[in-house]
């Protein structure tokens, strides 16, 4: 339930540590804290502000999965198996998973209840629930430890984004069949067949998408979404605003070239290399343009003009508005929260707020980005979303 993003490096300062912040549902131990509390400010955590640099953080239903020079740590809720720890227990704090103690792991994604691992070498595992068949084992098991997905043995896996009940795969280096999907694809999420289809336990080429340089891959709910090195979007699965569904991947028609994408479970995100938000979908829980469906009223978040049409089945492309021109240089996205940060280093949240993940201190929900109080401004961070629970990392740079 990860977004994806062009990482452009143009600061000269060296980055020598950070702090870790979590806010929001925290009744699975998933906010790190050692509580069982759902958090309705930003809450500091000096335990994973302390320790090795995090290099990747991925956060899913009700659980978290941190990269740290190649080793794998993950807290938050385990019953399904998803924690890899050989349990179906949850965890309150971060710790490591054993079994891939004897692998160097370069790329993590967390699911709903399922998580996938990628070794330097382009091994693939999975574990927690697989009953859709989303761990792409060949059946529909599930696994407290990971385990690797034998399709892939003579394959170099790249990335892997794991959505509510379905996962994808990015290979490295392959531009005829680039892109596979495996679990349920009731929502055409899979992107391997015009038809409707139930699910899929083993690996399957996504069509649509062969001679293409996809870079990027992300899926949460019954999206799925694949991000071009010349910044094309692609999309299929569940239609975004009530839009019918997309069974097969779908180029955004835009003039706009993207730099980072982020799904929810009715919305997308995407940031354009000048640094400008839009949004697809998004009519659920404070996403709404009519303000007078939030608890708590502000300005719509769709600027009434679209900058875009996918297709005649009428998907929308907008403009985030509340923004007055600032530049944004990081997005992600939960269930239906919206997290962003500006190049002035504000955290600004948005969206559906009934756990206290915009970090406002209140439950409310809002319709246009507000700000986080994190900092006095002029810091680097770097945002991250669960379903119903927001991380951020504060950059501290020499």
């Amino acid at each position: 339930m990860d977004e994806m993003n062009i990482e452009e490096e143009t600061e000269m300062e060296e980055e020598i540590g950070g702090e870790w912040w979590s806010w929001g549902a925290g009744t699975d131990g998933q906010l790190g804290t050692g509580r069982l509390d759902d958090e309705h400010l930003p809450q500091r955590l000096p335990d994973l502000s302390s320790g090795r640099r995090i290099s990747q953080l991925a956060c899913g239903g009700a659980h978290v999965i941190a990269l740290s020079g190649g080793d794998v740590m993950t807290w938050g809720r385990g019953t399904s198996g998803q924690l890899g720890h050989g349990e179906l227990e949850s965890c309150l704090l971060p710790k490591p998973v054993k079994f891939l103690e004897n692998f160097t792991t370069s790329y993590v994604s967390a699911g709903w209840n399922h998580s996938g691992f990628v070794s330097d070498t382009g091994k693939l595992f999975t574990c927690g629930d697989g009953s859709f068949g989303q761990l792409g084992h060949g059946d529909y098991q599930s696994h407290c430890s990971p385990v690797e997905v034998l399709y892939f043995a003579f394959k170099h896996v790249e990335q892997i984004a794991c959505g509510m009940r379905h996962s994808l795969v990015l290979l490295k280096g392959s531009s005829e069949d680039p892109v596979y999907g495996f679990g349920s694809g009731k929502r055409g999420q899979l992107g391997v067949s015009k038809d409707r289809i139930r699910s899929f336990a083993v690996p399957q080429v996504i069509f649509g998408l062969g001679g293409i340089k996809v870079i990027s891959i992300s899926a949460n709910g019954d999206h799925s979404a694949a991000l071009s090195a010349n910044g094309q979007l692609y999309t299929w699965g569940r239609g975004f605003g009530g839009t019918s569904d997309i069974h097969l991947p779908q180029t955004l028609p835009s003039p706009l070239r993207f730099s980072q994408v982020a799904l929810g479970w009715n919305h997308a995100l995407l940031l354009t290399g000048e640094g400008e938000v839009l949004m697809l979908g998004g009519n659920h829980h404070g996403m709404l343009s009519d303000p007078q469906t939030s608890r708590q009223q502000h300005s719509p978040v769709l600027d009434s003009s679209s900058v875009g049409s996918a297709d005649s089945m009428g998907l929308i492309l907008a403009k985030v508005c509340g923004l007055d021109g600032t530049r944004v240089l990081e997005i992600a996205a939960g269930a239906e929260h919206s997290v962003l940060v500006t190049e002035n280093g504000v955290v600004m949240t948005w969206g559906w707020g009934e756990h206290g993940q915009l970090g406002l201190g209140n439950t409310f929900d809002q319709t246009s980005p507000q700000m986080v109080k994190l900092s006095d401004g002029h810091n680097r961070f770097r945002v991250y979303c669960g379903s119903g629970f927001t991380y951020a990392y504060r950059i501290l740079l020499s």
